[in-house]
């Protein structure tokens, strides 16, 4: 008995730390001159010669693991890099850094989620069943703007995903990545990246949007029905 409260105790600390730490660096982020540190981060990066590609990806890494906006980097990765390796470079990082954050979220509050679900037996009968489907499920999610990159990254460390089904899924990066890579591309200079003189691509735009709305229902209606087919399974 006298075990089982102190594991509990200590999930609910490790999970009131992490949102304590992610209420922190939004409130940071907000007081911060955000786009200016990019700016002078990727100057910095520029600087670096042939060290820039580790320089970037070690910014990048950070940047998603704080909840920093990774649009500006993925668009100055397009400028320093070029399309191809620009977005190579991105997609690594941005997977690396995903998956910091997922493994930060899983060790800081995943315990305390399962005791969560362990009180509701439906819902723990849909968490096993998501987690069997978790790379066409990250996949989806990757794929779609409606779902956060940064939070997606520590709340899929809650689930019962497996961290290989997360690292596969994160392909759906991939689309999104090119097109912000390829828009990056177009600047005459860093000092337009992000801005309203930022040239742009309206017919890669949306068609990346398109994808991203067919993304979005179809990791809706593909949810539901693992979860009405898991508790079906789970009534019978």
């Amino acid at each position: 008995m006298i075990k089982k409260t102190n594991r509990r105790f200590n999930s609910i600390v490790k999970l009131l730390l992490l949102a304590c730490l992610i209420a922190t660096l939004l409130i940071v982020a907000k007081q911060l001159n955000i786009q200016e540190i990019l700016h002078n981060s990727l100057n910095w990066v520029k600087s670096l010669g042939l060290w820039a590609p580790i320089g970037f990806m070690l910014i990048y890494n950070l940047a998603t693991i704080l909840f920093v906006p990774g649009s500006i980097l993925t668009l100055g990765g397009g400028f320093l890099f070029g399309v191809f390796w620009g977005s190579v470079y991105v997609f690594i990082a941005a997977t690396f850094g995903a998956t910091f954050a997922f493994l930060i979220g899983r060790h800081f509050s995943r315990d305390w989620v399962s005791q969560q679900i362990e009180k509701y037996p439906k819902f723990k009968v849909i968490a096993r069943a998501v987690a069997k489907e978790g790379w066409k499920i990250v996949l989806l999610t990757r794929l779609s703007p409606v779902f956060p990159f940064n939070l997606l990254n520590y709340a899929f460390g809650v689930t019962q995903v497996s961290l290989k089904d997360y690292i596969l899924g994160s392909i759906g990066m991939i689309p999104g990545t090119i097109m912000y890579v390829y828009i990056g591309s177009l600047a005459e200079n860093l000092a337009m990246i992000g801005t309203n003189a930022q040239p742009t691509n309206p017919t890669l735009q949306w068609a990346v949007r398109i994808v991203g709305f067919i993304a979005t229902v179809a990791v809706t209606i593909y949810v539901t029905r693992v979860a009405q087919k898991a508790l079906e399974q789970g009534v019978s």
